[in-house]
């Protein structure tokens, strides 16, 4: 099997992306995509020569100095310009893993032909993606419309020689780094600063990767949820197909379905009951994760689209002899998306806390704080406050960003999406739910160990022990957060279904 991926106008779903991720594919560019990258260049060189007339962005300033016209001995400085000007950005640094999103998905979107970029200069993004440089990208600066200015200056910095990047794990300056190489800067053409910088690639490369991991950490969330049904002594007959059936909505069929499935052969959920129902958080679990696997659809279905679009601006088209200014680049519908991505991560993490709640309350036969000898030890007292804590800080975050705008560039881009601050909003709210629900499978753990010798299902058992391996029985008080920790890294690196 190739270990390169071909960047084409074939639709590039998750599944592939995953893919490119997993196995750690080279990229190259199609056949098909050289010639369309080509034939859109020559085209514009050769309107350029023809024509005189003022065409947004490529011989004339850019935002509402686009009735400043520029003559064609500038139009490079001008795209130099463009670049080292809008490299504004500040705070946290974009984690490497989607800085290199970032540049899979600029490559993809010029790869089209509808941007007039070099051969050369596309090349160059495909080499920094192959030789594992990744350009220095910050966090704070994007309005999310006229595109992801300043984030995609940090990423086009480099193609000048400039800016910063980091190769193996070393942070360089681009120019030293060149040096070392035996790379030379390249100079950008008209139209090409314009064409790196729209676009909507670091929301994109942001959703994308919440994307994949929010189906990851939909699946943990069930199974999590199981296993703490397991300990807490739950009923079953609230995941029963018949009750969901009535209500038919598709996350809510598909959470009982995930749940019945892993309460197969359990002891502990056949046992008889003493209780007639069980709390929301538990008897709820279908309708809850449902709602939010319902979410998580609608924006991988509105991300997908995004990544195989073309949001650059303005836009050629070749074939039909035009150059048009739009607004591709506006982030409207993804910062829609991201905004209820943001709902559904944080629902997760809030029910999910509840259970960790309920387990710890000293019902249904199971110690309070889940140790033996509660008073001399707290047990996991505190470890519930931290989940209180994180999922609180959810909340906050989750209230959107997508229905602010702020006016910018004298009033010509009088509205913006904002998607920029609702990406990097859901990241932190992702990174928080995987850390709630390592604290509930702590939890779950821990109060399953009460329940013996009664055995809970086969997989269940299968990832327990596999858990217990790296995150051991709390018998006495002892330092938590390396606990904490430990957990989250088993979800990080594994998936229940690899336990089957």
């Amino acid at each position: 099997m190739s270990n390169i991926h071909y960047i084409s106008s074939n639709h590039l779903d998750f599944n592939t992306i995953q893919v490119i991720i997993d196995e750690k594919k080279q990229l190259a560019l199609s056949e098909d995509a050289v010639q369309k990258i080509v034939k859109c260049r020559a085209y514009l060189d050769q309107k350029m020569v023809q024509s005189e007339a003022p065409i947004y962005g490529i011989n004339t300033g850019f935002g509402s100095l686009y009735n400043q016209s520029i003559s064609n001995d500038n139009l490079t400085q001008l795209q130099k310009n463009l670049v080292m000007s809008h490299a504004c950005g500040l705070g946290e640094e974009v984690p490497q893993e989607i800085v290199k999103l970032m540049l899979l998905l600029k490559i993809q979107s010029v790869a089209y032909g509808h941007s007039g970029v070099q051969l050369e200069t596309t090349q160059r993004l495909i080499d920094f993606y192959n030789h594992g440089i990744y350009p220095v990208v910050y966090q704070q600066g994007s309005l999310g419309a006229s595109g992801d200015l300043a984030p995609l200056a940090h990423l086009t910095l480099p193609i000048l020689g400039l800016g910063e990047v980091y190769y193996e794990n070393q942070k360089w300056q681009t120019a030293d780094l060149y040096q070392k190489l035996n790379w030379k800067p390249l100079d950008l053409k008209s139209k090409e600063g314009l064409a790196f910088l729209n676009g909507t690639q670091f929301m994109s490369a942001y959703a994308t990767f919440e994307v994949l991991k929010s189906r990851k950490l939909n699946v943990w969330a069930d199974f999590i949820g199981t296993i703490s049904l397991e300990a807490y002594d739950g009923r079953k007959e609230a995941f029963y197909p018949q009750i969901q059936n009535v209500r038919a909505h598709k996350g809510q069929v598909e959470t009982a379905a995930n749940i019945t499935k892993w309460l197969k052969g359990s002891e502990l959920i056949n046992q008889p009951k003493a209780h007639v129902q069980d709390p929301y958080s538990f008897r709820c679990m279908p309708q809850v994760h449902g709602a939010s696997k319902d979410a998580l659809a609608y924006v991988e279905m509105v991300v997908e689209r995004e990544i195989n679009s073309v949001t650059d601006n303005p836009t050629i088209f070749p074939d039909d002899d035009l150059i048009i200014s739009g607004g591709n680049f506006h982030g409207q519908p993804l910062a829609i998306a991201l905004d209820l991505l943001g709902i559904a991560l944080s629902e997760w993490g809030s029910i999910s806390e509840r259970r960790t709640y309920q387990l710890i309350a000293g019902k249904r036969g199971l110690p309070s704080f889940l140790v033996r000898n509660p008073g001399l030890n707290s047990g996991f007292m505190i470890p519930q406050y931290t989940a209180a804590s994180i999922t609180s800080q959810n909340k906050q975050l989750a209230s959107p960003a997508s229905v602010d705008t702020v006016e910018s560039s004298q009033g010509q881009e009088d509205h913006v999406s904002m998607g920029a601050n609702a990406a990097t909003k859901a990241y932190r709210i992702l990174m928080n739910l995987e850390k709630i629900l390592a604290i509930e499978l702590m939890n779950a753990a821990q109060a399953i160990e009460f329940r013996k010798p009664l055995k809970a299902s086969l997989i269940v058992e299968n990832v327990l022990s596999a858990y217990r391996k790296k995150v051991g029985f709390v018998e006495n008080d002892e330092i938590m957060y390396t606990k904490i920790q430990d957990s989250i890294n088993f979800i990080a690196v594994n998936r229940p279904e690899n336990f089957a």
